[in-house]
């Protein structure tokens, strides 16, 4: 029986709904295994998908662990929690680094009791900082709309 999926080409993989092939792809090495286990995030139950996404977010071609960081953050979006693996993965990538988009759908589809520690940290450093950005741009419209006030007084 053919495959629906083509590990040359990379067609179909990032459909792939079988934790058996992604893992026996990773012993083949083949190179779009990101994309693979974004197929499994979408496809799979979190616990199936969790461990395939970690170790493709060591894999030697930056592309394909970006792809895998994407499959933690959809895993995320779908589950509404993570695994403590992922949770680590995303933690040793930082939030400047492939994790950003990843981190920033967890913060937003994962409930802030579920959080660990570091994320609720981000969570909460990252409302207070977006509450004074708010503040500081508010002040600047009405500091400008008192001098308007004042120019057309005179």
């Amino acid at each position: 029986m053919a495959s629906k999926w083509d590990w040359e080409t990379g067609e179909g993989v990032s459909h792939i709904d079988d934790p058996a092939e992604v893992d026996a792809a990773f012993e083949r090495g083949e190179w779009p295994l990101g994309s693979a286990v974004i197929g499994l995030a979408f496809n799979c139950s979190l616990e199936e998908a969790s461990p395939r996404i970690v170790r493709a977010m060591q894999l030697p071609d930056l592309a394909q662990r970006g792809f895998a960081f994407t499959a933690a953050g959809a895993a995320a979006r779908l589950n509404g929690k993570l695994t403590p693996e992922l949770y680590e993965a995303l933690r040793a990538e930082g939030h400047k680094g492939l994790a950003e988009y990843a981190i920033d759908d967890t913060l937003a589809f994962v409930p802030f009791r579920r959080l660990p520690p570091w994320l609720k940290w981000r969570k909460l450093w990252t409302g207070v900082r977006n509450k004074l950005e708010s503040w500081w741009l508010r002040s600047g419209e009405t500091v400008e709309e008192a001098w308007q006030a004042l120019r057309r007084r005179s």
